[in-house]
Protein backbone atom coordinates (compact mmCIF):
# COMPACT_ATOMS: atom_id res chain seq x y z
CA UNK A 1 0.00 0.00 0.00
CA UNK A 2 0.91 3.37 -0.45
CA UNK A 3 -0.49 6.73 1.32
CA UNK A 4 -0.48 9.80 -0.99
CA UNK A 5 0.32 13.33 0.69
CA UNK A 6 -2.43 13.76 3.04
CA UNK A 7 -3.25 16.80 5.88
CA UNK A 8 -4.91 16.12 8.58
CA UNK A 9 -6.86 18.93 10.61
CA UNK A 10 -8.72 18.73 13.93
CA UNK A 11 -9.52 20.68 16.63
CA UNK A 12 -8.13 20.22 20.61
CA UNK A 13 -11.72 20.63 21.83
CA UNK A 14 -14.01 19.13 19.01
CA UNK A 15 -16.59 17.54 21.68
CA UNK A 16 -17.73 14.91 18.66
CA UNK A 17 -14.58 14.02 17.35
CA UNK A 18 -11.57 13.55 20.23
CA UNK A 19 -8.33 14.93 18.28
CA UNK A 20 -7.13 11.49 19.56
CA UNK A 21 -7.90 10.14 16.17
CA UNK A 22 -6.34 12.05 13.70
CA UNK A 23 -3.36 12.19 16.01
CA UNK A 24 -3.01 8.44 15.82
CA UNK A 25 -3.65 7.95 12.05
CA UNK A 26 -0.80 10.68 11.81
CA UNK A 27 1.66 8.86 14.23
CA UNK A 28 0.95 5.65 11.90
CA UNK A 29 1.44 7.08 9.27
CA UNK A 30 4.93 8.69 10.64
CA UNK A 31 5.56 5.12 11.90
CA UNK A 32 6.18 3.37 8.51
CA UNK A 33 8.53 3.85 5.92
CA UNK A 34 8.72 7.35 3.92
CA UNK A 35 8.12 5.54 0.57
CA UNK A 36 5.07 3.99 1.69
CA UNK A 37 3.36 7.82 3.53
CA UNK A 38 6.05 10.58 1.96
CA UNK A 39 4.10 13.38 3.41
CA UNK A 40 2.16 13.57 6.54
CA UNK A 41 0.83 16.83 7.41
CA UNK A 42 -0.77 17.75 10.55
CA UNK A 43 -2.38 20.89 12.06
CA UNK A 44 -4.26 21.07 15.32
CA UNK A 45 -6.12 24.23 16.87
CA UNK A 46 -5.91 24.32 20.38
CA UNK A 47 -9.09 26.51 20.69
CA UNK A 48 -12.02 25.57 17.99
CA UNK A 49 -14.46 23.24 18.17
CA UNK A 50 -16.02 20.37 16.14
CA UNK A 51 -16.11 22.64 12.94
CA UNK A 52 -12.15 23.15 13.49
CA UNK A 53 -12.45 27.00 14.40
CA UNK A 54 -13.44 29.26 17.10
CA UNK A 55 -13.41 32.51 15.48
CA UNK A 56 -13.60 33.37 11.74
CA UNK A 57 -10.05 34.52 11.75
CA UNK A 58 -8.92 30.34 13.28
CA UNK A 59 -11.85 29.05 10.39
CA UNK A 60 -9.82 31.24 7.42
CA UNK A 61 -6.72 30.01 7.90
CA UNK A 62 -8.08 26.43 8.19
CA UNK A 63 -9.11 27.11 5.08
CA UNK A 64 -5.84 28.57 3.86
CA UNK A 65 -4.24 25.91 4.85
CA UNK A 66 -6.67 23.22 2.98
CA UNK A 67 -6.85 25.36 -0.45
CA UNK A 68 -2.98 25.85 -0.46
CA UNK A 69 -2.22 21.89 0.18
CA UNK A 70 -5.17 21.10 -2.40
CA UNK A 71 -3.84 23.54 -4.83
CA UNK A 72 -0.02 21.97 -4.26
CA UNK A 73 -1.18 18.21 -4.24
CA UNK A 74 -4.17 17.98 -7.28
CA UNK A 75 -5.14 21.41 -8.54
CA UNK A 76 -1.46 22.52 -10.94
CA UNK A 77 -0.46 20.35 -13.64
CA UNK A 78 2.37 18.82 -12.81
CA UNK A 79 4.81 16.11 -14.79
CA UNK A 80 6.13 14.59 -11.57
CA UNK A 81 5.03 11.04 -10.84
CA UNK A 82 5.71 10.81 -7.02
CA UNK A 83 6.84 8.20 -5.11
CA UNK A 84 3.48 6.33 -4.74
CA UNK A 85 2.86 5.52 -8.42
CA UNK A 86 6.69 5.07 -8.74
CA UNK A 87 5.76 1.71 -6.26
CA UNK A 88 3.41 0.62 -8.39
Amino acid sequence: WCCPEVLFTTSTKDDRVHPGHARKMVKRLLDVPTERAPKVLYWENVEGGHGGAADNKQRAYMWALTYAFLWRTIGQASTDEGACRALR
